[in-house]
């Protein structure tokens, strides 16, 4: 396939998604949260990288990530137009604050971040799953986590509605993923660390981080207990963070 016609492809796909989600939000919020939000998300980015990649290689996966840009830069555009109302824009702002080429070349600079984001998305919904079912640990309702709303915030127009709902996607996630990490991190690490200033950088992702694990001039017997004392062995409850709201201790 030519080079244009491999563009033309890429970036009539991701028009068409666009398209799609538009429409479908006229009928239901619903994929505005997992798991809709996940299928929207991987035809937005990963699964067309992934059929050009293995259809044209390398070259295909970069004229994926032109197509896509190019589209995207479309709708920003078009958006703005069908919108005239929305005079006040958050980029023009930060382009006075720090200039236009800094402000634009910082935003493409988180680009890279998202495949990151990506697989950590992949590890809550295939990873995750498996501590529940043999630990025990908590289950969570994903779509209080991960979904986004930014959308209905009057006058959010083009470039600013898309970088935003981009950011509400990966705060989701980093959420999510800080949730579940303080479950394996109290389960099989409950030691504070040696290091005073990492404890106080730390608390905020791990609360019970300070007053719950064990100091680190405890013992090996110190631990044990304290595990046992938070997970009983005979208890059905679910083997959550020792801070977790749900506990009564």
């Amino acid at each position: 396939m030519s080079f244009y016609l491999s563009l033309l492809c890429a970036f009539s796909w991701e028009l068409a998604i666009i398209g799609l989600i538009i429409l479908a939000y006229r009928f239901t919020e619903a994929i505005t949260k997992a798991p809709l939000l996940d299928i929207i998300f991987s035809l937005l980015t990963w699964i067309p990288w992934t059929v050009f990649g293995i259809l044209w290689g390398w070259a295909g996966f970069g004229i994926c990530l032109l197509g896509q840009f190019l589209g995207m830069q479309v709708f920003c555009i078009v958006h703005e137009l069908a919108n005239p109302h929305a005079k006040i824009k958050i980029r023009h702002s930060l382009d006075k604050i720090v200039g236009v080429v800094r402000n634009h070349l910082g935003l493409w600079l988180t680009i890279p971040a998202l495949p990151i984001f990506l697989s950590i998305r992949v590890g809550q919904l295939i990873f995750y799953p498996g501590l529940v079912a043999v630990l025990r640990f908590p289950k969570y309702n994903q779509a209080e986590w991960i979904n986004v709303s930014r959308q209905k915030f009057e006058g959010l127009v083009g470039h600013d509605l898309i970088w935003c709902l981009y950011c509400d996607w990966m705060t989701g996630v980093y959420s999510l993923g800080a949730e579940m990490l303080r479950n394996v991190e109290s389960f099989w690490c409950p030691i504070r660390f040696y290091n005073n200033k990492k404890c106080e950088n730390c608390k905020m992702d791990f609360p019970d981080l300070i007053d719950k694990w064990v100091k680190p001039e405890g013992s090996m017997k110190d631990v044990t207990n304290a595990l046992e004392k938070h997970y009983p062995p005979k208890s059905q409850n679910p083997r959550s963070w020792w801070g977790h709201p749900d506990r009564k201790e």
